[in-house]
């Protein structure tokens, strides 16, 4: 379930887009009305100012927000205006450009993603930088790594729910007879099984395999596997057995400790408000015994605070 509040009766993309306009106008810019306006709007109605403010003053609205807002607030709010693929194409992107490269991300992007979504991803990817997602990450990913992330973008994976739980105890065996019970590890058969079955399906495995060998395949995972490639494998198993736990614990470690890793908090808010937030600050309530809305208001300021705190939605 989304956190995102929009007016409940609806706003014209037109008078928004004069609205906007008026807030960059004269010294510095009006970044609380800013706020108000575009934390306020889902995607469609986002993409209508888009193209309603470039249609009124021949000017793009995103060029526009990030000469007027600087630091984490820009960085937010031109995330925040992309669709979902889009956004999601920007991050990859970032993620695999030279000075920038951070695997994890890109681990995390794909790993966590549906199959449906990776689709889409990968059209969008290639009609907004004219290359190819897979490319980027053969010349970006190496070893079992590379391959478990091209393997999630190659096959598309069924979405339901039904599950053969024959199949199911079947892999269960074929991944302690590729882990735990031999001497190294045969890494193709994790990443045959954990790119290419659905979500219910890697549930039951993991079940499947607490019963008949009493680990967890959690457990198995962090011990026959290790960084990027493990990362991967723990990233799709935890999404498949509760994805909002899995991005409730991404949030908590980037504001753990000395400093705030901005750029996660950033990237786990923006993307998930409009799908899965409210479970997600359920989570992470339920975990951490304070709320996701107190936690970010201590790490933040300003009206980077403000803006990410609009998303969030009441603070319960």
């Amino acid at each position: 379930m989304a956190t995102l509040t929009v007016p409940p009766t609806p706003v014209s993309p037109h008078d928004d887009a004069i609205r906007l306009y008026k807030a960059f106008k004269g010294f510095g810019c009006d970044a609380e009305e800013v706020i108000s306006i575009l934390a306020h709007r889902d995607a469609t109605q986002r993409a209508h100012i888009l193209h309603e403010y470039r249609r009124l003053y021949s000017d793009d609205i995103l060029k526009r927000l990030s000469s007027e807002l600087s630091g984490n607030l820009q960085i937010a709010v031109s995330l925040w205006m992309h669709d979902p693929a889009t956004r999601d194409a920007t991050i990859l992107k970032k993620a695999m450009t030279k000075n920038y490269i951070n695997l994890e991300t890109v681990t995390e992007v794909i790993c966590s993603r549906t199959s449906s979504q990776l689709q889409t991803l990968k059209q969008i990817y290639h009609s907004t930088f004219g290359t190819y997602l897979e490319s980027d990450i053969e010349l970006q990913a190496t070893g079992h790594h590379e391959k478990i992330l091209l393997a999630c973008l190659s096959k598309p994976r069924y979405e339901g729910m039904e599950v053969d739980r024959e199949m199911a105890a079947k892999d269960a065996k074929a991944l302690y007879k590729a882990g735990e019970k031999k001497l190294g590890t045969d890494e193709k058969v994790f990443v045959h099984i954990f790119s290419e079955r659905s979500r219910a399906h890697l549930v039951a495995i993991n079940s499947f395999y607490h019963d008949m060998y009493g680990g967890s395949l959690k457990k198995a995972i962090k011990g026959e596997t290790s960084r990027l490639f493990e990362l991967a494998l723990l990233t799709i198993l935890q999404c498949a057995e509760n994805p909002a736990k899995y991005f409730a614990k991404l949030l908590n470690k980037s504001m753990k400790g000395l400093g705030t890793a901005d750029t996660t908090l950033i990237r786990v808010i923006v993307t998930r408000t409009e799908i899965d937030m409210q479970y997600i600050k359920a989570e992470y309530h339920k975990k951490y015994k304070t709320t996701l809305n107190d936690a970010v208001k201590s790490e933040t300021s300003g009206n980077y605070q403000t803006f990410l705190l609009s998303l969030l939605g009441p603070n319960h």
